[in-house]
C-alpha cells in the first residue's frame, strides 16, 4: 500500500474520474473500487473521501440523490457536466506530473 502522503494530492482526481465512468456511486463503494483496482495499493479512508467529495458537491462537481435502504439512507453521487470537464483538466494535469516524474526518476544527473 502507498503511502497517505504519496497518495494524498491525487485523491481528487482518482475519485472525480471514477465517479465519471459510472451512472452513480455511493461513498464505501468508491473506496472498495479503488481497492479493487489498484490491488489494495490505495485505500481511502472515510476521513479523506467525504470531505472530497463534499467540496466537488458544493462546487457543482457532483449531485447527491438519498436512496433509502431498509432503515439507512446510501448517498449516491453524480458528476456533472462541469465535472466532466473537471476530470479532463485533471487527468490532463496528473498525466503531465507522471511524465515529469518520469524525467526525474529515470534520467541520470548531469
Amino acid at each position: 500500500m502507498y503511502s497517505k502522503e504519496l497518495t494524498k494530492g491525487t485523491l481528487r482526481p482518482i475519485i472525480l474520474k471514477l465517479i465519471s465512468q459510472s451512472e452513480k456511486m455511493y461513498g464505501y463503494e468508491i473506496t472498495q473500487e479503488v481497492k479493487k483496482i489498484t490491488s489494495g495499493k490505495i485505500d481511502i479512508s472515510e476521513g479523506a473521501l467525504y470531505p472530497i467529495l463534499h467540496k466537488f458537491e458544493a462546487s457543482g462537481l457532483l449531485t447527491t440523490e438519498k436512496v433509502f435502504i431498509g432503515k439507512r439512507v446510501r448517498k449516491y453521487y453524480t458528476i456533472t457536466n462541469s465535472g466532466l470537464q473537471e476530470v479532463v483538466k485533471l487527468s490532463q494535469e496528473l498525466n503531465d506530473f507522471i511524465n515529469t516524474l518520469h524525467l526525474i526518476f529515470n534520467s541520470k544527473l548531469t
